[in-house]
């Protein structure tokens, strides 16, 4: 775990990490993809575009990543949560950078929410599986 403090972060080398994992998951599911890393403020952390990949992608991955970090949880959960509540489900994907379809998710180390992820140019579930496939490469609890 790295930590400022008491409160862990997500490193450089974190973040490759990530972006070298999810790509290499993109690769085996053979499709192209954009992948966005932020920070727990919302800040890009790290960014590839893969040789391909939709160029409308590149929004939509920052906008999972932004989904993603800003609430702690997977952008596919939120039509689950929403779908029976019109004010909401009409409302919320209003917002700049609100995603309610797969492939963003929260980066966690020990409890903390330290940033987001999030893929685009699959479909939604391929995404979420190259998103966690990026989680799976990290060394810390999550």
């Amino acid at each position: 775990m790295v930590s400022q403090g008491q409160k862990p972060y997500l490193t450089h080398e974190m973040t490759k990490k990530l972006l070298e994992s999810c790509e290499q998951k993109a690769k085996e599911l053979n499709i192209a993809i954009n992948v966005t890393v932020l920070d727990d403020g919302g800040n890009l952390k790290g960014f590839i575009r893969m040789d391909g990949a939709p160029l409308m992608g590149l929004q939509i991955s920052q906008k999972k990543a932004h989904t993603a970090v800003g609430f702690g949880i997977p952008t596919s959960d939120w039509y689950g949560i929403i779908k029976d509540q019109p004010e909401l489900l009409h409302g919320l994907v209003q917002m700049d950078n609100m995603v309610i379809f797969g492939g963003g998710l929260p980066i966690y180390i020990d409890s903390h929410v330290v940033g987001g992820i999030g893929v685009s140019g699959g479909s939604a579930e391929q995404d979420g599986i190259c998103a966690q496939a990026a989680l799976g490469a990290l060394p810390v609890s999550v």
